[in-house]
């Protein structure tokens, strides 16, 4: 183990390749003693924000021209840097979040593989960029040669993610995917993990070096007070934003991004409650395995995965009654836990209590109790499908160890649920083959509405590769054509743009014919 007071932390913001500020105004919190931590830092203003995004501005320029092989190099420098300092990287947010080493460890290698997967990309492109080429000989018009390709938008502010402080923080996927698209980046640290943000970007600062990179391509804005993200999502040197959190908030910084005097994309992942439909067959053959996955899907990091399945609709029946059985059984065998803040664990509990004061809402079990206020019980919840479809209240996220069993009288009610669901990032079909086959409507159904559509699999967990979509419908996310996770994360950070009759010297690499992805007609 790293001898933790010997990790430097100096609480200050990381601006234009330098650390600075000397006042500290804020601790991180270990969240499962609910005691600060000797973390000190400075909580950023207007002043410190301008100056953060002024840097990555001026990095731009230079940043943007660089060739893909060296931002593929600066990539897997920072992944490199990262491993470095693995120890003291985990250690510290295992300190600030109270998750188990072992996924903190694998959510590093996770965090590494994003930087090294976009660093392939940068070197092996797979997106497609198009050439026609001129025909001075069509009648009635001449056909001019117009090539398509893409441009980085610029300088591009990241929201640190609370229940992931490494894979959707500092240096996770919406600065690892910018920074392959050529955007540079001012990162706003989360303040449940600021130390751990702290860490990480001086692995970036010493990949920086390594590289011989721009002062100012990477920037860490410390802060809890609200308007240190006001301040960042409105400053007109920003060209988007990449933030993973709650509805509440993403939806006000959304507004903001709206508001502005020139509009910028606002990419939001903001929670799903992630649907588990359960048919009647594999339902009969599988109530208890179905019912017992469900509890570990759900406890994976005390339900603070935003994949973590927090509604289950089946048919009523024997087969629904075992699989009830068997959930409470587990469920109540669960021990309580902290959660990644006591400002989770508080609003979790508020839920809670809001469900079960509910007339329409019934308990079906709950963990044991806590041994402390700012620890939370898992909590199973049962809700006709009548009800459920009637009240937007039961259908909210609980961000936590719930979830809400709906049973439904027939196959019909499933379906009217499959119809109304707000956007989520994930949905799950149960199923023997036989039956889904017959299930199309159903699935159809489901599939308009989600971002990700499981079948017999648990969705906790999102594979990192060229294939996968992180993202939905609103509320899920705030752009449903788009992924945070996978190969296409980059296209967020990019923008068309079509060369028209450009003079071959001036043509970029990127769209000349022969090259690797360049589809030419």
């Amino acid at each position: 183990m790293t001898d933790l007071t010997q990790v430097a932390i100096t609480g200050q913001h990381f601006i234009n390749g330098r650390w600075t500020n000397e006042s500290t105004d804020f601790n991180s919190t270990n969240p499962v003693t609910n005691e600060a931590l000797s973390f000190r830092f400075a909580n950023a203003d207007k002043d410190i924000v301008a100056s953060a995004t002024a840097a990555a501005k001026q990095a731009f320029v230079q940043y943007r021209s660089l060739a893909p092989t060296r931002r593929a190099e600066f990539l897997e420098a920072i992944a490199d840097e990262i491993q470095a300092d693995i120890a003291a990287i985990t250690e510290t947010a295992h300190l600030e979040t109270g998750l188990p080493m072992a996924r903190l460890q694998g959510e590093t290698g996770r965090t590494c593989g994003q930087l090294r997967l976009f660093a392939g990309n940068l070197r092996n492109p797979i997106d497609s960029r198009y050439v026609d080429l001129a025909n001075p000989e069509r009648q009635p018009l001449p056909k001019p040669d117009t090539r398509l390709t893409t441009l980085p938008l610029g300088p591009v502010a990241v929201f640190g993610a609370s229940n992931f402080p490494l894979a959707f923080s500092t240096a996770g996927g919406d600065t690892a995917s910018a920074l392959a698209a050529g955007c540079t980046i001012v990162v706003k640290g989360h303040p449940a993990h600021a130390a751990t943000s702290e860490l990480v970007s001086r692995a970036i600062e010493r990949a920086v070096v390594k590289c011989d990179m721009p002062n100012g391509v990477f920037n860490l804005v410390q802060g809890f007070a609200p308007e240190v993200s006001t301040a960042l999502v409105t400053d007109p040197a920003i060209k988007a934003v990449g933030f993973t959190g709650s509805l509440k908030v993403g939806r006000i910084l959304a507004d903001l991004c709206a508001a502005r005097a020139e509009p910028i994309p606002f990419y939001g992942e903001l929670g799903s409650i992630n649907p588990q439909f359960i048919l009647a067959n594999i339902l009969e053959q599988q109530a208890e395995s179905l019912a017992t996955t469900q509890v570990q899907s759900m406890l994976m990091g005390h339900g603070q995965f935003c994949t973590s399945p927090g509604v289950i609709v089946a048919v009523k029946g024997d087969a629904l009654n075992r699989y009830k059985a068997t959930l409470a059984q587990d469920i109540a065998s669960q021990s309580a836990a902290s959660m990644l803040s006591a400002g989770i664990a508080s609003t979790y509990q508020a839920q809670i209590e809001a469900l079960l004061a509910d007339p329409k809402v019934e308990l079906i079990a709950q963990g044991e109790s806590s041994p402390a206020n700012h620890f939370t019980r898992p909590t199973a919840l049962k809700v006709t499908a009548a009800d459920f479809i009637a009240s937007n209240a039961i259908q909210q996220e609980v961000f936590g160890p719930c979830a809400v069993l709906v049973e439904c009288d027939d196959s019909a009610q499933m379906q009217s649920i499959a119809e109304q669901l707000e956007g989520q990032l994930t949905a799950t079909v149960h199923g023997l083959e036989a039956e889904l086959v017959e299930s199309t409507t159903l699935i159809e159904a489901i599939a308009f509405n989600v971002g990700r559509l499981i079948f017999n699999q648990m969705p906790t967990g999102v594979e990192v590769c060229h294939s996968m979509n992180h993202g939905g419908p609103y509320p899920a996310s705030t752009d449903s054509r788009t992924t945070s996770v996978g190969s296409a994360a980059m296209a967020r950070f990019e923008r068309p743009i079509c060369y028209q009759n450009m003079p071959k010297a001036l043509l970029p690499v990127r769209v000349q014919e022969g090259n690797t992805g360049v589809k030419t007609f």
